[in-house]
């Protein structure tokens, strides 16, 4: 049988690179993986500090289990054009960053210390996507994934491939097909065992077959009572297989859903029943370790946007990402858009067979998943180019039939190829062009964005974002206009059936080139900041949940009278998914339910309170004594939240609260602390500038500076461990606050 073992730890990094390293190991840092070759400051950075060569060594020792064995170390993801050495010998190059590859050891290996070398190279190397334009993200170096050391007998599984059909009757069918290594090509007779058990690990059916060394396949017919995947219920099988063999014996895993997932001209199905979709884009970055975060954030990021923000899909923009990601997905119930690495540019001939061959990766890993609904097979953003796309598609299609593709794209009457026309909408917000004579519009028809006669599938993939970029601590007017545009947007998806949905740009902000965001090396587009903490238009996607689920009810304010423009806090939008919001200022009481005048087609609309409701005189005019408000929202009629604002807020709290209260010893684990200042009813204080000052003992360590300062009241780092067992005590301090410590434990 197989093994399969991390292969993290001690690890030694260099920087830079020189063929001596090849030949011997040499002193240098002593690193866990995941690693990144640069540790970045947050802001005001030359990225050009990671473009350049690394190495990292690490010794495998022989052990006796190798005898007679296929020996091989399985990258998830270095970045990038990796080139891994055994014992001074070039074993694999692999130039992607973002998708696996694995260095065969087998023949090479001695009794005794075997020298593995790495060397990456971080440039931005024009014959390898998303290299040879300007991308608007960075592409950290670094072995920023795991390795893993597997070790099998000769003839062993490849890879699982797994279809589902007639999911939606009561009898489905399933079948797996078996693909094999035998990397020297032994002769061999085999049986092959699969078994299909529920997420419990009950066995529900087995099938048998023979081999000769070809792929076969098995199947499972007339398979009752079992249930569909679904983003409210997303229920799991596993199918294994077992090979036996007269060159030993394997076993390799995989699980699955049932499920359909289908894109038409009346909208998108999931399981049949229409779905709109709602979501937003994410990069897979951090605050000073870019890339290089293990498998419990990248948990995180999956359940933040599912149940913090409330979507129902991700899009992987712009390169395939974790399989900690993507296997939450599954767990939870989150569909995913995963697309191939690219950004507007597209290279000469052999960059494009790169790209082919990056489809072809991307799908062999992750065909699995049922979170994924659809493959992106266009460079992000790109021009046409007919026989590359053809290509793509057509090796999608071969390799996956049961999925539809898409191409997002955003120039008009562009060529559609793929079976979704994928468009990045920015057209909102470009009346205050010059020469722009159209009235403020949400999103363009679909004819005029395809330049089709016809209606096709169709799913707006990008909107916002640099059209509006928005700080956490911007002034409050801004960001009352950040939230209206998303609210427009999702409302005019909503409106039109014969769109699939909308997924807004982005998640969080992120680190980019010089050339794009506010000049400090962070585009400020997510409805979070990098730290993951919401800014207001968050609350637009998490307001559109059912109340039953969570109720939301967040006024876009920080409730003050001088804060906007002329003064006042009017229009007040407020995002919620009551049935009616209640404002009381001072003696004055106003009940008011969602502006669907304005906003019809969102399942919740937001409450917006403006001269409708009040007088200028109500509220207070100018140089009247501003009040504290209550606010209370109402479901049925009943009482169901309760939000107080004061008019004289002063820092009271210091809030500090990580995402776990235990990390793992191994792998590199980590945890996210936010630190919040509040005033006296538990409001963030957004304008407050002093720093917080942070002292750990224990095993673990602060990833980037122990002296960060306050951004919209908000701040936040991830928690690392260092490989020990024990207690952690992280004490937070600030002028302002007494200090606060947090208990954790690495176990």
């Amino acid at each position: 049988m197989r093994s399969v073992v991390a292969f993290n730890e001690s690890w030694t990094f260099h920087e830079g690179f020189t063929p001596a390293l090849v030949k011997a190991l040499s002193a240098g840092q002593s690193v866990s993986l995941p690693h990144n070759a640069v540790e970045l400051p947050f802001n005001y950075f030359d990225e050009k500090s990671y473009q350049r060569a690394f190495t990292y060594q690490k010794v495998l020792r022989w052990q006796p289990e190798f005898s007679g064995r296929e020996v091989s170390l399985v990258f998830d993801g270095a970045m990038a054009d990796s080139v891994v050495y055994l014992n001074g010998e070039e074993i694999i190059a692999h130039k992607d960053g973002y998708t696996p590859f694995t260095a065969r050891l087998t023949e090479r290996l001695v009794e005794g210390d075997n020298l593995v070398t790495v060397k990456i190279d971080g440039s931005e190397n024009p014959e390898i996507p998303p290299f040879g334009g300007r991308i608007d993200y960075l592409t950290y170096a670094g072995i920023y994934r795991d390795v893993w050391l597997k070790v099998t007998d000769p003839v062993s599984i490849a890879n699982l491939k797994i279809e589902t059909s007639h999911v939606l009757t009561d009898a489905k069918s399933v079948t797996v097909r078996c693909d094999f290594a035998n990397p020297t090509d032994l002769r061999f007779r085999g049986t092959v065992v699969a078994t299909l058990r529920d997420a419990g690990g009950l066995k529900l059916a087995t099938a048998a077959t023979d081999t000769l060394g070809e792929s076969v396949t098995l199947g499972f017919t007339n398979l009752t009572g079992l249930s569909l995947w679904d983003i409210d219920n997303p229920v799991l099988y596993e199918i294994s297989v077992e090979l036996t063999s007269d060159h030993g014996s394997d076993r390799h895993a995989s699980h699955f859903g049932f499920r359909t997932a289908e894109f038409t001209v009346e909208g998108f199905r999931l399981n049949g029943r229409k779905l709109k979709i709602r979501g937003l884009n994410r990069h897979q970055s951090y605050p000073y370790v870019g890339y290089a975060a293990g498998r419990s954030a990248q948990e995180r990021d999956a359940e933040i946007m599912k149940h913090t923000l409330k979507c129902n899909l991700v899009r992987t923009s712009h390169y395939p990402q974790s399989k900690w990601f993507l296997d939450h997905c599954d767990r939870i119930g989150l569909l995913v858009f995963e697309e191939i690495p690219g950004w507007q540019h597209i290279g000469g001939e052999e960059w494009k067979q790169e790209s082919v061959k990056n489809v072809r990766r991307m799908i062999e890993r992750d065909w699995n998943h049922p979170s994924i609904i659809i493959w992106g097979v266009r460079i992000n953003e790109s021009k046409d180019s007919h026989d590359f796309y053809l290509e793509t598609n057509r090796v999608a299609h071969e390799l996956d039939p049961t999925r539809q593709t898409g191409g997002v794209r955003f120039i008009l009457d562009s060529e559609f190829l793929e079976d979704v026309f994928t468009m990045n909408d920015f057209i909102l917000g470009n009346e205050e062009l010059p020469g722009q004579n159209r009235p403020r519009t949400p999103l363009r028809s679909q004819q005029e964005c395809t330049g089709l006669t016809r209606t096709v599938p169709y799913l707006i993939t990008e909107f916002g974002g640099h059209m509006y970029p928005t700080k956490i601590y911007d002034q409050e007017q801004r960001q009352a206009e950040h939230v209206r545009r998303h609210l427009d947007v999702l409302n005019a998806a909503y409106g039109d059936p014969n769109i699939s949905g909308a997924i807004g740009w982005c998640m969080f902000d992120y680190n980019t080139h010089k050339d794009f965001g506010s000049g400090d090396r962070i585009c400020y587009h997510g409805v979070m900041d990098m730290f993951r903490e919401p800014k207001f238009a968050a609350y637009v996607y998490a307001s559109q949940c059912e109340p039953s689920e969570e109720v939301v009810m967040k006024p876009v304010t920080f409730w003050a009278r001088g804060e906007r423009n002329i003064g006042g806090v009017l229009p007040l939008v407020i995002l919620t998914n009551c049935d009616e919001v209640e404002l009381r200022y001072g003696s004055l009481v106003k009940r008011i339910g969602p502006d669907r005048e304005n906003f019809p087609h969102l399942p919740h609309p937001p409450v917006v309170i403006d001269h409708r409701h009040f007088t200028r005189d109500e509220l207070g005019v100018w140089g009247m004594q501003w009040e504290d408000a209550h606010f209370t929202g109402f479901v049925g009629g009943e009482a169901v939240s309760e939000l107080d604002m004061v008019a004289d807020p002063l820092p009271t709290t210091l809030q500090v609260a990580a995402d776990s209260q235990t990390i793992r010893t191994q792998d590199r684990d980590s945890t996210r602390v936010i630190i919040r200042a509040l005033d006296q009813v538990g409001s963030r204080i957004p304008f407050i500038n002093d720093v917080v000052s942070l002292k750990v003992d224990g095993p673990a360590r602060v990833v980037g500076p122990q002296t960060i300062p306050f951004q919209g009241g908000t701040t936040g780092f991830w928690l690392e461990s260092t490989g020990l067992p024990g207690a952690i005590t992280v004490e937070v301090s600030s002028s302002r606050f007494a200090t606060t410590t947090l208990q954790l434990t690495a176990v």
